[in-house]
């Protein structure tokens, strides 16, 4: 559908992300703040900030990142408000162990990630083996890892996590190999979020912290040890920061006389606009970009944020800092610079580019003519190669090869020179087409390199888009995301600059957010979405001085030292208007070429057939070429003024008469100081000789014509020493580069021999990884048996370390503690228990100290009694050490106890009998008795003996006449076929003889049995004449 017919709306003031330059931006630094037009954030930032985390830190480590992540999280306070998250690069094919040994290290609970599981604060969540992480909302969503392609699951969330969070983000770059993160702390940078890196040489293995380093997107790098603590000090401040921001965009885009009262309240004691005036007087004076054509709100917002990062909280430190710290001073620069871009960043915009622009320019373009396009603000090169390599894959589709020069220009000279390398890392393979990435780029060391053939067709250049002089006859001009960091009056230039440099029906092709309001009727819309136009006609040259030519930049007015000229012809002309107000003249730089006309200087100059060029021996008419040159080379060589004798021009050269001239070159006052010598600047003056006088000497052609081939030759010789010198140069260095190749040589040697080292070693290591792997299987094995045995056993254990903190317990001590699998590593001290216990902690501190074994019996909260045991275990070779607490349920024991020492209490002699008649319990005084009737040992009637068999053998104390009577009655309970049974028999007893009562009775259902109980009552039968009762 053709969207030509689309009203295009003006970008707003401050929804750009949140570096300027001719930088490009991926992502806003407004996210999670209201916009400076009052838009709404995005929806994920409205959620109610109390059940959400306040920022989200994500934490990127691989190889050696286990040791980092200990020290990181046993550094970092458990309160801070904040999620973390880490992502590892994990194999697919084993369980990882990582939340348990994390959980060793902070009482936050540490919890491996499921699908669409919300952050929450204070919590650290882990990615599950095989998936890819990302960021929507509060929600981390997983997908599985395709093992086809390249693999960056930091990366991955590093960037989701900066598009939702915004400066509330925070990136950790730890030990690892390759440069996963690297595209990822670029884009967190981009939104106003932090990252930080571990210091290379504190980290096992270096290569990610290194790449991320090498991004100049990393605020800082420091000791691992020193991470949590700097973590926790930020997430404290960044509120404050956040709420003088968000006030600031509440209040609104200030610009100009407005500006007082857009500053932050880190301003208050300054005046705001003096306070911000001299940042941006700094900043401007320690390059050649003009900030004062940016929005001051994100010159604010930098600030702020180097002032976070800085742990400052005064303007004035921070002014002060600047003074004196030019590293601040070239960061706080970098940040207004920043070149965050991609490949093939808004597929959908390139994709309609190349159908609506680069296909039909390709179509139209003539055999042997050449395709023109600008990429302005093209950071470190990504959009421009872009550009190309759809032009190259138009090219080939189109089966015809027009000459393309693309011009490719940013403001930033170090990100020129990354571009011009056509260097870039391994993360790359993200963003690109597998089909390009094969065809234009040569994998080299852990990097891609751009193919020659495509690197050709660019020419990379530093330029300011709002001073420096715009391109020509250019078919496509491609600037994005550059615009909406500028000023409204910034942005008319640069588009009219643009403008400029298109020819009639060429293609302007913008970001997102960014519009033609202030020259949309030079334009017909191609595509309102995609941000593409086209000239209707040529646009009207840049605004110039009247006075010199020179290309000026409309600014607001600057203090002293900005007004002074800031380049060589400014400079020069200064001083040349401030001396006097010369004759005709050209300005000359040392290449004679001409810069600059002053006064009617026609008369002198002829415009010759062929390329149009300013060099002075194209202009000047021929009778005025051998002298001016000679006085040229003059003045170059003394550095003095150089005159001639008049001149006479005939008669039709300069007009109807024939008269007289006198040429003079002088160098130009201000160039006397020390400069090089291409960049000095010579006045040539055109002085007329009146006709009439009469001392006007004739000059003598031949003899300034043999001064110039003396001068020639003097030329000429010095040329030839110069050349014999270089010639020289050149022996001597291929004689080092031959020395240079033989050390080479005899490295390669080296290396190849350090190679089979290396293959022998890695041989061994296979072999101890072997010998490992079993081990670790063993291990397995170990760990499983324990696991059953803890879950079979009827006891509550709970294993803890030196520290008191849980490294495993078994099912039934759920019982007792509220204890989960996600409080492994937590202080037992945390865990709430059902015990009377007050001294339990203080108990496993003496057991470990002390090395001995301890035990308690203590009573639960539900009434029960439990034998605690504590015994101290050391691993062996190690130095770790802990403690086996168990619990063992000994309430039926106490019971039973209890019922002993009631019957125990009784006058009777008791026992318990089973079904088959065996004594189960029996109480003292049945011992006694039995002690004192011949038995102390209880080997006839103590415990296990069959009490009714050896009432049947007659081996009991009851007189014989009565035994068998016992035996029937004792059998007929225990079979059930009475409820009780009652006998008085008299007692053989050693001294005396005794009369007793004995009664039986079953017990109660489960348990099958009786008790028998023996009564004396001799007193009673002496005073009664009854016949012993049987019942």
């Amino acid at each position: 559908m053709d969207d030509t017919n689309e009203t295009l709306p003006e970008a707003p003031e401050d929804t750009a992300p949140n570096a300027t330059g001719q930088g490009k931006e991926a992502l806003s630094e407004e996210a999670g703040t209201p916009s400076a037009e009052g838009e709404q954030p995005p929806l994920l930032m409205m959620e109610d900030p109390a059940v959400g985390p306040q920022a989200v830190v994500a934490i990127g480590a691989s190889a050696g990142g286990l040791d980092a992540l200990e020290r990181l999280f046993s550094g970092l306070p458990s309160d801070t408000g904040a999620a973390y998250v880490v992502i590892q690069h994990l194999s697919p094919d084993h369980k990882s162990i990582m939340a348990s040994l994390l959980a060793r290290h902070t009482k936050m609970p540490v919890v491996t990630v499921e699908d669409e599981m919300a952050l929450a604060p204070n919590s650290v969540f882990l990615i599950p083996p095989a998936t890819i992480m990302t960021l929507e909302g509060r929600h981390l969503r997983l997908a599985p890892k395709d093992r086809r392609v390249l693999s960056l699951p930091i990366d991955a969330f590093f960037t989701s996590m900066a598009a939702g969070y915004g400066d509330r983000a925070v990136a950790v770059v730890l030990s690892g190999t390759g440069s996963d993160g690297t595209r990822g702390v670029s884009a967190v940078h981009a939104a106003g979020g932090v990252a930080i890196a571990q210091d290379p040489r504190d980290a096992r293995f270096d290569g990610m912290p290194r790449s991320a380093i090498a991004t100049g997107f990393i605020d800082s790098s420091m000791n691992i040890d020193r991470i949590g603590p700097w973590i926790a000090d930020y997430l404290v401040r960044r509120p404050a920061l956040a709420a003088a921001a968000a006030a600031d965009a509440a209040d609104g885009p200030k610009t100009g006389a407005d500006s007082k009262s857009a500053l932050p309240r880190q301003f208050e004691g300054l005046e705001p606009q003096e306070a911000l005036g001299r940042i941006v007087e700094i900043l401007s004076l320690s390059g050649e970009v003009n900030f004062t054509d940016y929005k001051a709100g994100t010159v604010q917002r930098r600030i702020e944020r180097r002032m976070g990062v800085r742990q400052i909280t005064e303007l004035s430190s921070y002014l002060e800092l600047l003074t004196q710290d030019r590293a601040e001073l070239a960061t706080l620069r970098r940040e207004m610079l920043i070149p965050v871009t991609s490949f093939f960043r808004d597929p959908e915009s390139f994709a309609e580019l190349s159908e609506r622009v680069i296909e039909p320019l390709v179509a139209e373009a003539a055999v042997g003519s050449t395709l023109r396009v600008w990429s302005a603000g093209c950071a470190t090169g990504e959009e421009a190669y872009t550009i190309a390599m759809l032009f190259f894959d138009a090219f080939e589709r189109a089966g015809r090869w027009p000459t393309l020069k693309i011009f490719a220009t940013d403001v930033e000279p170090v990100n020129i020179e990354q571009a011009a390398t056509g260097f870039y890392p391994e993360t790359i393979a993200a963003d690109l087409p597998s089909t390009f990435l094969e065809r234009f780029f040569t994998p080299r060391g852990g990097q891609f390199v751009v193919r020659p053939e495509l690197r050709q067709s660019i020419v990379f250049a530093r330029h300011n888009l709002l001073s420096d002089p715009p391109f020509t006859r250019m078919d496509l001009v491609s600037c994005r995301n550059t615009l909406i960091y500028l000023r409204p009056e910034a942005q008319e230039r640069a588009l009219k600059r643009m403008h400029y440099a298109l020819r009639p029906g060429g293609y302007l092709f913008l970001g997102g957010s960014e519009a033609l309001v202030q020259v949309q009727d030079d334009f017909t819309v191609l595509s309102a979405r995609h941000r593409i136009w086209q000239a209707q006609r040529s646009g009207s040259a840049p605004l110039t001085d009247r006075k010199t030519g020179l290309y000026v930049n409309p600014r607001p007015p600057r203090s002293r030292s900005e007004n002074a000229p800031q380049t060589a012809m400014e400079r020069g002309f200064a001083a040349l208007q401030k001396a006097y107000a010369p004759p005709p003249s050209l300005l000359i730089n040392a290449r004679h070429e001409i810069l600059h006309s002053y006064g009617d200087i026609s008369g002198f100059m002829k415009l010759r057939e062929g390329v149009a060029t300013l060099e002075i021996g194209r202009m000047l008419i021929e009778p005025l070429l051998p002298v001016a040159s000679a006085l040229l080379f003059k003045a170059a060589r003394l550095g003095e003024e150089a005159m001639s004798d008049p001149l006479h021009l005939a008669e039709g050269v300069a007009g109807p008469e024939p008269f007289w001239v006198r040429l003079k070159v002088m160098p130009v006052a201000a160039q006397q100081e020390a400069v090089a010598d291409d960049v000095k600047l010579y006045l040539l003056s055109f002085e007329t000789v009146p006709s009439d006088e009469d001392d006007v000497p004739a000059i003598d052609i031949d003899r300034e014509v043999g001064a110039r081939i003396e001068m020639l030759e003097a030329e000429l010789a010095m040329t030839r020493e110069s050349l014999q010198a270089m010639i020289e140069e050149l022996e001597t260095s291929n004689e080092e580069l031959q020395a240079t190749n033989e050390e080479m040589m005899a490295s390669n040697e080296e290396l190849q021999s350090a190679n089979e080292e290396l293959q022998s070693v890695n041989e061994e290591l296979n072999s101890v990884n072997a010998e490992y792997q079993e081990k670790i299987d063993l291990l397995n094995r170990s760990n499983a048996d324990l696991d059953s045995l803890t879950r079979i056993m009827a006891m509550g254990a709970i294993f803890v370390d030196a520290d008191l903190r849980v490294t495993r317990f078994s099912p039934d001590a759920v019982d007792l503690f509220r204890i989960r699998d996600v409080d492994i590593g937590r202080p037992l001290g945390d865990i709430t228990h059902r015990l009377d216990y007050a001294a339990l902690l203080d108990d496993l501190r003496r057991t470990i100290k002390g090395q001995t074994r301890t035990e308690r019996e203590v009573t639960g909260l539900n009434g029960r009694h439990y034998l605690v045991r504590m015994l101290p275990y050391k691993v062996p070779s190690s130095a770790a050490q802990g403690v086996v607490l168990t619990f063992v349920d000994i309430t039926q024991t106490r019971n039973l106890q209890l019922l002993q020492a009631v019957i125990d209490g009784l006058a009777e002699h008791v026992a318990v009998l089973d079904h088959k008649g065996d004594i189960m319990l029996v109480n003292a005084a049945w011992t006694r008795f039995a002690a004192e009737n011949g038995d102390p040992g209880s080997e006839h009637t103590g415990v296990g003996v069959n009490y009714v068999g050896h009432c049947d053998l007659g081996d009991t104390a009851i007189d014989s006449g009565y035994a068998t009577r016992a035996v029937d009655g004792i059998r007929a309970v225990l079979q059930g076929r009475l409820s009780r049974f009652s006998l008085e028999y008299p007692c053989d007893a050693p001294d005396c003889p005794r009369w007793f009562v004995m009664h039986v009775r079953p017990l109660d259902d489960p348990i099958q049995g009786a008790v028998v109980s023996h009564i004396e009552i001799t007193r009673w039968r002496e005073n009664s004449s009854e016949e012993p009762a049987v019942t």
